[in-house]
């Protein structure tokens, strides 16, 4: 930490944040949200706890001309049992746009998982600084992207000259929802999440409301969309529906036109882009649940594999297949009346030949390289002139 005086120390305020739904004030700093506090009081759920407080897409944002920055924080890292520790969470820097250096925290608190006794052990631990300096001078825009995959409360902030928030760009707000591989899943970092990397190429200011294993249709995160004011809206549903076995289709449908009606209460007419899941070989014809296969964890590998039966489709399972035909006829259903609805299969951003060239390590999550490949395509099919995203008016 730097201890000289002429340094200035900055509160980390909301106007400082962005794509963080709420901030909370905790004993060391705040803490970014991605979920107001009424909708997490709404599910005890420890995974989507855990997810929500992950601030994947949150950065802060300023304008400065210091040369020097210095970023207290108290991350939150997994630890799970018999797998080979994960890398540091990365914060990641952007100078007027453009990456200028990545860093990292050791320590903090650990939570410890152990997936075979389904346990979570939580031991604190001490806070850290990631620093960036040798910055250009004279006046700029500032983006810190902080870790899309651990939690980290942010204690302080200080710059070797004084900062303020940044002006308003005029980009259009992109709000979306979809489960891990939105949330950022093996991305290399923060600003390569396949949303963060749409974001970019789209010029927008990305919202993610992306959570590891919760993408579940649950109302709250309805009702969270509905009331935060956003440009463009985006949800990926039904890879958790099927890997949780959550609902059968009896369910699903009137849940899935339940969420929309929820969004479309606070956006009547926004542009609301409804994507399926992108294909994951596994459950494309199997209903869930997915489990862990650990016969490879000495190696450090863990993968997962289907465990329902094909043949339960009749009894109204559900598979990645079903869930896109249903989904598709909901969004053509609706769209009658909805000028501003659309749909997007999945497997035209990550489809069979994708999987052949670029499996899926785990079974069920991209790798860093299929992240960009997602992106990419995410913004030439949304943000591009014949897509849901690419008008301007």
């Amino acid at each position: 930490m730097h201890s000289q005086d002429n340094w200035f120390s900055t509160p980390v305020t909301k106007d400082l944040l962005r794509g963080a739904v709420e901030v909370e004030h905790t004993d060391h700093g705040v803490l970014p949200h991605r979920l107001p506090a009424w909708a997490r009081a709404q599910c005890a759920d420890g995974q989507l706890a855990m997810a929500e407080a992950q601030p994947s897409g949150v950065r802060l944002v300023f304008r400065t001309r210091a040369t020097a920055i210095e970023l207290d924080t108290l991350p939150t890292k997994r630890v799970y049992v018999g797998v080979p520790p994960r890398p540091d969470g990365v914060y990641e820097l952007l100078v007027d746009g453009t990456p200028a250096g990545a860093g990292s925290v050791a320590g903090g608190n650990t939570l410890t998982i152990d997936m075979t006794a389904g346990t979570f052990e939580h031991r604190p631990g001490q806070p850290g600084t990631v620093r960036f300096a040798d910055l250009p001078g004279g006046d700029k825009d500032i983006e810190i992207w902080l870790p899309h995959n651990e939690s980290a409360e942010l204690i302080a902030l200080r710059t070797d000259a004084p900062l303020e928030p940044a002006p308003d760009r005029g980009r259009r707000v992109w709000l979306h929802h979809g489960s891990s591989i939105s949330h950022g899943s093996d991305a290399a970092g923060p600003t390569t999440t396949w949303p963060a990397l749409a974001a970019r190429l789209g010029d927008v200011e990305l919202i993610n409301l992306g959570f590891g294993g919760s993408a579940l249709l649950d109302p709250f995160t309805a009702r969270t969309m509905r009331d935060t004011a956003a440009d463009l809206i985006s949800v990926k549903l039904g890879i958790n529906l099927v890997n949780a076995d959550l609902m059968r289709l009896r369910a699903f449908a009137p849940a899935v036109h339940g969420f929309l009606d929820t969004i479309r209460e606070g956006h009547p007419t926004t542009p609301l882009l409804v994507v399926s899941p992108l294909l994951c070989p596994i459950h494309e014809d199997t209903p869930g649940p997915s489990a862990p296969d650990f016969s490879n964890l000495s190696a450090g590998q863990l993968r997962f594999r289907a465990t329902g039966d094909p043949a339960e489709r009749s009894a109204g399972k559900l598979t990645l297949n079903v869930i896109r035909e249903e989904l598709a006829g909901i969004v053509k259903q609706r769209a009658a009346d909805d000028a501003h609805l659309y749909y997007l299969d999945g497997r035209e951003l990550y489809g069979e030949a994708d999987a052949a060239e670029l499996p899926l390590p785990d079974q069920l999550h991209p790798d860093a390289a299929t992240h960009r490949r997602i992106g990419e395509r995410f913004a030439a099919l949304a943000f591009g002139a014949d897509g849901a995203f690419g008008s301007l008016d």
